[in-house]
């Protein structure tokens, strides 16, 4: 593979605990040890991870930090104030950083909103998930509606202006006009940005186990269509699969991953990718899931669980694993930048998927799902899967390149 330049480069940072697990929740989440939050012990981690991930790349300029979890927002501004200032004395921070903080409603003190903004945070990512409180309870979420509006009073107060709200639904018992209503509520609140989800049933999580009533498949897509109708009407430009912007506000370290950026992930569970120029290879790395062997670990090396050069056929489908989720799609510059490949190597895949119907081609050598490739998106990417891949390659390779945040 052959790399110009390296691509532009993200920090995602994971704060792994919770109040509580929610019952939907696959990601690596863990509730508050009984012994409290080991707050101090873990920044401490964090910084002597941090250190070590940047190794090899020191002085690049960097484009968004990402601090995701968990709940970020049970750690103090003070904590997070020293991981940016370390990050930014390793890195060539660029003027108008994105610096994204996810916030539970339910955990948000009065005047803490404006302790992050000091301390560098630019972008609140707010879990609200709906704004009904019978669906908050099906859901385990700890707050209500009223707290989700407490916590954007408080947003405004502090001047963050630029925040996110997550949004589900297809959620239990509800219909099409509850998920609409949902969104309305949501709009009222003049967020910059919508991420706007279904409510799926992930492998290992409580709801798998005992599933509650969900609307059919049918039912579904008609809130989705709804929904996506009226964030349209509201001045929200899709531009991937379950987010929205308004006023060119995209989240532009989703942007990152979704274009097959650089990312160091430090912090339990994180993944990182990072290319190399001249070596002409990309790497993906894995820290230790478990919070308390991540914290245990003698040295930043033994928190390393995975390193994993790839080959060109993962880069290939990495690339469009990711990339397939914006709805302007890609082209054959940007595919060539950041794996080293040939735009000719997708002419296999690209063929079949455009006889399916899922893609469509433009003159200057690009692609972009159609309203069919959106829908069935699985499918789509599916078909840039390496034909030699092991059974459930598509799902580690999934995982892998999708660190874990959603707005």
């Amino acid at each position: 593979m052959t790399f110009a330049a390296p691509p532009p480069l993200s920090l995602y940072v994971h704060l792994p605990w919770c109040v509580r697990k929610c019952p939907y929740c696959d990601f690596n989440s863990h509730a508050v040890p009984s012994a409290g939050l080991p707050e101090r012990a873990y920044v401490a981690a964090l910084l002597d991870d941090l250190e070590y991930a940047s190794l090899g790349c020191r002085g690049r300029p960097l484009e968004s930090v990402f601090f995701g979890g968990g709940t970020p927002s049970l750690f103090a501004a003070t904590s997070i104030e020293r991981l940016l200032a370390r990050a930014k004395q390793l890195f060539a921070a660029e003027a108008g950083l994105e610096v994204t903080l996810e916030a539970n409603p339910g955990t948000v003190e009065r005047g803490r909103f404006a302790e992050y903004r000091d301390a560098g945070v630019t972008r609140v990512s707010l879990g609200a998930q709906s704004f009904d409180d019978r669906c908050l309870a099906a859901l385990g979420r700890i707050h209500s509606r009223g707290d989700t509006l407490a916590a954007v009073s408080e947003l405004r107060a502090a001047g963050l202006d630029n925040f996110n709200l997550d949004l589900m639904y297809a959620l239990p018992e509800q219909t099409p006009d509850d998920a609409l209503a949902d969104l309305e509520q949501a709009l009222d609140l003049g967020p910059a940005h919508v991420s706007h989800y279904q409510l799926t049933l992930e492998p290992g999580t409580a709801f798998e186990r005992r599933p509650p009533p969900l609307p059919d498949e049918d039912e579904a897509f008609a809130m989705q269509v709804a929904c996506q109708l009226r964030l349209a009407a509201a001045g929200f430009a899709q531009y991937e699969v379950s987010a929205y912007a308004s006023g060119a506000r995209e989240c532009r370290h989703n942007l990152n991953y979704w274009r097959f950026g650089d990312y160091l992930g430090i912090g339990a569970g994180a993944h990182g990718k990072l290319t190399d120029p001249n070596a002409g290879s990309v790497t993906r790395t894995a820290r230790v899931r478990q919070p308390g062997r991540y914290l245990a670990a003698p040295s930043p090396v033994a928190r390393v669980a995975e390193t994993h050069v790839l080959s060109a056929d993962d880069l290939a489908f990495e690339f469009c694993l990711n990339a397939l989720r914006l709805v302007a799609g890609f082209d054959a510059e940007l595919f060539e930048a950041r794996t080293g490949l040939p735009w000719s190597v997708l002419a296999g895949p690209l063929a079949a998927a455009q006889a399916r119907g899922l893609v469509t081609t433009g003159a200057d050598r690009g692609l972009s799902p159609t309203t069919l490739g959106q829908r069935f998106l699985n499918d789509l990417q599916a078909i840039f899967l390496p034909a030699h891949s092991k059974p459930g390659g598509f799902e580690r390779l999934a995982v892998l390149a999708m660190p874990g945040t959603i707005g």
